[in-house]
């Protein structure tokens, strides 16, 4: 073969092979980034219902339905609320049962195939809790963005962002608990939601371009009177709220944050979710670059934001070990930098913004102390 051949052979595999890559990549981190609203997470089985009863459920025996708790349940065309493992009750080697607490809508019959989401609510506050609130619209960088306001007679309110999987219904689970203490709360749906504008290039960015949504709504809530606002963020959502009381025009009227599985390592969290999808291991490295080239994700903007010697309210974090998409040792490195500041309530045996679910009495107890003085 002629030199000129050979060349022409070479660079011709060598396109080859790098129009493989950029598809591979592309593939790898859409598995990542297209997550519509909703979507459940990956890793978890879908769990076969086995046997209804009066308050009982029994599934499929797995790591996921022997977790402590209460988690929604859902499938096509139903949703229900289960609550901890029935210990006093007879069990099969390859079942669980579980207290079945309601069910929200359709009916659960044995052969249905459900996954655990840790959503409970399916409607508004209303329909759901029958707690008054107001349907509003807040303009924002791409449109006009769907919110719930639940009033209250208080000056401090807290602006709930849910993350990864969820929808604003996931904050609900704390709406009662916050109504109670006559907290004003508003739950955000923000770019990329189901109601709210699109993101222009249809992907997620793990929080570092929806934060500009909650500065939207930190205007909006110190148009309407608020005086201070605690931002409480799950997963993804934590990071926007890091990113808005670091970079947002009114961060001053920010008093507290709350972090509930919170996304510090935008690397980490995009190569454990493509690889819960199945993308091969020698792709994730892919998966991260071309991430990177095609939503501008620059680690240093979550670094800068997430910066303990930054941290300047007080921060109570919710993680655990057992997330598998949000890594906590980086909440653990936050908390013993800044032990003045943040506050670290471990959870066990909780996947990735389920913190709540794993033990709502705890959660709420240290939220409440957290919260009693900044309100």
């Amino acid at each position: 073969m002629r030199p000129a051949t050979k060349t022409a052979a070479a660079v011709t595999t060598l396109l080859g092979v790098g129009a493989a890559a950029i598809a591979a990549g592309r593939y790898a981190s859409d598995a990542a980034l297209r997550a519509p609203s909703g979507r459940p997470l990956p890793g978890d089985p879908r769990l076969t219902v086995h046997d209804t009863s009066p308050g009982r459920v029994t599934l499929t025996r797995s790591l996921a339905s022997l977790r402590p708790g209460t988690y929604g349940i859902e499938g096509p065309g139903v949703h229900a609320v289960i609550g901890p493992v029935l210990d006093r009750v007879p069990h099969t080697a390859d079942t669980v049962v579980r207290r079945l607490e309601r069910v929200e809508h359709g009916a659960l019959e044995p052969g249905d195939r459900v996954r655990l989401t840790p959503e409970l609510h399916t409607g508004t506050p209303r329909t759901a809790l029958g707690v008054d609130y107001r349907d509003i619209e807040i303009p924002g960088e791409l449109g006009d963005l769907p919110a719930w306001f639940v009033p209250g007679p208080r000056a401090t309110w807290v602006i709930a962002l849910h993350g990864l999987g969820t929808t604003r219904r996931h904050p609900l689970n704390l709406v009662p608990f916050l109504a109670r203490r006559q907290i004003p709360v508003l739950c955000l749906a923000y770019r990329g939601d189901e109601g709210a504008p699109p993101p222009p290039d249809g992907l997620g960015h793990l929080g570092d371009s929806e934060w500009r949504d909650v500065d939207a709504a930190l205007r909006h809530a110190v148009r309407e009177g608020a005086e201070h606002v605690v931002l409480h963020g799950w997963g993804t959502g934590a990071a926007m709220a890091l990113h808005a009381a670091a970079d947002s025009g009114v961060r001053d009227v920010i008093r507290g944050l709350v972090l509930d599985s919170p996304v510090l390592d935008w690397e980490a969290t995009l190569r454990n979710l493509a690889a819960a999808r199945r993308v091969p291991g020698p792709l994730l490295p892919l998966a991260v670059r071309a991430a990177q080239g095609r939503t501008g994700l620059h680690g240093d903007r979550l670094q800068a934001a997430a910066d303990p010697a930054g941290l300047r309210v007080p921060t109570l974090v919710f993680h655990g070990p057992d997330d598998t998409i949000a890594p906590w040792e980086p909440s653990l490195e936050l908390a013993a930098r800044r032990p003045e500041l943040v506050t670290l309530h471990t959870v066990r045996g909780a996947p990735h913004a389920s913190m709540w679910n794993a033990d709502p009495v705890r959660y709420e107890e240290a939220l409440r102390r957290f919260l009693t003085p900044l309100i």
